[in-house]
């Protein structure tokens, strides 16, 4: 599959990715972002012209986004959903249950490797913010939540992070690349909160994780990332016919 300006999600994120995980990726972060709009009809035909790949990687492709109930499958095509106010919500009420499960098991564990692992990434976080690079400051967030979920072994919590991951990872990129145009001040209190969640996880202390979920959940409103989201395809739109 050819990169071209057009691509709006990073091809950092997809080095093991096939060509069909690389357009769902792709169409999903159009879609999320409103570039492709809801109730647009996706053509398999045209979509394997535009990717520059034979129609078997397109049908998996919209097989996964189907499956996600961002698409529906017709027999004319593929219909866009998007996601709704309600549904982007949900995902967030699903992530703070998983994080907030996984925290309380942590206060039983050993978490010394754990600290010192999220301490690299988030100088990792620190450095993508001086050079101003949304993506991979992107990258280590996913990265930074990931790695305190996976830490207690917990498969079928594990499972249900792999489902929502995807759709988790499109809108965490949009929001970070409309914050590192408008609000890059804003970073300061976004890397204090996850300085916040090492400091919790390594006192064992269940009243600062509490606080730390507070300042990491609580300004994830619904109306407040719709915003982000129409801001951010704005940018995207701006930078597509650079």
């Amino acid at each position: 599959m050819s990169e071209s300006r057009g691509f709006q999600f990073p091809a950092k994120m997809l080095s093991k990715a096939g060509a069909g995980e690389r357009i769902a990726c792709e169409l999903r972060m159009r879609i999320i972002s409103g570039m492709i709009e809801s109730g647009a009809i996706l053509s398999e035909n045209k979509l394997a012209t535009d990717f520059a790949v034979s129609r078997s990687p397109i049908r998996e492709a919209l097989k996964v986004l189907a499956s996600e109930k961002i698409i529906r499958l017709e027999r004319m095509g593929a219909v866009v959903v998007g996601l709704t106010e309600k549904e982007i919500q949900e995902l967030y009420d699903v992530r703070l249950l998983i994080e907030t499960f996984v925290f309380e098991r942590l206060v039983r564990m050993e978490t010394d490797q754990l600290s010192r692992e999220l301490s690299k990434i988030l100088e990792m976080m620190k450095i993508a913010i001086k050079y101003r690079d949304a993506d991979e400051f992107a990258l280590q967030d996913v990265l930074f939540h990931e790695t305190i979920i996976g830490s207690i072994n917990h498969s079928y919590i594990l499972m249900i992070w792999d489902n929502i991951k995807p759709v988790m990872e499109c809108l965490i990129l949009l929001s970070m690349r409309m914050r590192i145009e408008e609000e890059y001040e804003d970073f300061t209190r976004i890397i204090k909160n996850h300085e916040i969640y090492i400091e919790a996880i390594e006192s064992k202390d269940r009243a600062l994780m509490i606080e730390s979920l507070h300042l990491n959940f609580d300004d994830v409103q619904v109306q407040e990332k719709v915003e982000d989201l129409w801001r951010s395809q704005q940018i995207l739109s701006k930078g597509a016919v650079e």
